[in-house]
């Protein structure tokens, strides 16, 4: 297990947090296989109805730590972040998201899987993909067209370019823009009122919801073969070798 994923139940509510701030929460293998391990307990666990994903206080994903990332075998089956990916898009109970700091990669596509997401002004996205000679991941090339438009999608996946809470919101990423001193408590009390709901009507309406989650898995599938293909070429490996020199 991971000494950066930490977790704890309260109220019906799993809190699940990361703590690798000297790496802005930057994910490695073993936080994924801890990620994992949190979410399949989460899912047999009657006494858990609701899950609160957040990172240490102001700093939430900056995507996959990059030295890990080129030593693992990163979207082949088996490999840790798609055994993340697959316990992800067949979770079963509602996720909340309290969001400050860098959302990068896994940090923004991520929270196409979570029904509540709440960020700070110093929330930034960031979709960068492509720029790194690689293809959406966690599903977003299916997840994120039907969330927020075609166009809209292509200008994040395709153009890559950062943006910030406030058009999250407007393009409906997000639920909500809250203040940076209480967005751990905003969000909190937002999964307090869903755990305090029936939990197997909460279920079952999300799964209605989400009633798509077969196609995501295909999604998760194919684009884990085009992400794996695509690390191998001689235009990510320059890529991914500037990025590490610097």
């Amino acid at each position: 297990m991971s000494e950066f994923v930490s977790s704890y139940i309260d109220n019906k509510i799993l809190h699940i947090e990361l703590s690798r701030t000297d790496k802005k929460n930057a994910l490695t293998s073993d936080m994924y296989t801890a990620l994992t391990k949190e979410f399949a307990e989460a899912k047999s666990n009657s006494d858990i109805h609701v899950v609160l994903f957040k990172g240490a206080e102001g700093c939430f994903c900056a995507g996959n730590d990059i030295a890990d990332f080129l030593e693992q075998p990163v979207l082949e089956s088996g490999s840790p972040v798609l055994s993340f990916l697959k316990e992800l898009y067949s979770f079963n109970k509602p996720i909340v998201a309290a969001v400050s700091g860098p959302a990068v990669g896994i940090g923004t596509t991520f929270l196409l899987h979570c029904d509540l997401v709440y960020a700070t002004e110093q929330t930034y996205f960031s979709l960068p993909f492509v720029d790194l000679g690689l293809c959406p991941e966690a599903g977003s090339s299916y997840l994120l067209p039907r969330q927020i438009g075609y166009v809209r999608a292509a200008e994040l996946l395709l153009l890559a370019e950062p943006f910030d809470a406030h058009k999250a919101k407007e393009w409906g990423i997000i639920n909500d823009v809250v203040e940076s001193e209480s967005y751990w408590q905003f969000a909190q009390e937002k999964a307090e009122k869903l755990a305090k709901k029936p939990a197997h009507a909460l279920q079952v309406s999300r799964q209605l919801i989400r009633s798509n989650a077969s196609m995501v898995g295909q999604a998760i599938e194919r684009e884990a073969r085009s992400f794996s293909e695509l690390l191998k070429s001689d235009e990510a490996k320059a890529i991914f070798k500037k990025f590490l020199d610097k």
